[in-house]
């Protein structure tokens, strides 16, 4: 697969989830580092964004127990830009 479109499949769905928190958490994630993935990072990617919302906004607030494999490591990636985003 060709790595520029899979990242602009990507970024378009990432900040069309269906509700503005995940819009807001995963869209400004990807659009802020989708270019510094790596291939690896971008195949997790895509898994993670075949989660329901529901699942990822659980797992955001620490209502539900962190995925585990390349799922928890998107995971981290995405929280750790979000306390750098609040921290600023």
């Amino acid at each position: 697969m060709d790595r520029d479109i899979q990242r602009k499949r990507l970024k378009y769905r990432a900040t069309h989830r269906g509700t503005k928190e995940a819009d807001a958490i995963i869209g400004g994630f990807v659009a802020a580092n989708i270019q510094t993935l790596s291939d690896d990072q971008l195949d997790a990617l895509e898994a993670f964004l075949e989660c329901p919302d529901p699942d990822i906004s659980d797992w955001v607030r620490g209502a539900a127990a962190k995925p585990e494999g390349e799922l928890g490591a998107m995971l981290e990636l995405i929280l750790i830009y979000q306390k750098i985003l609040l921290t600023d």
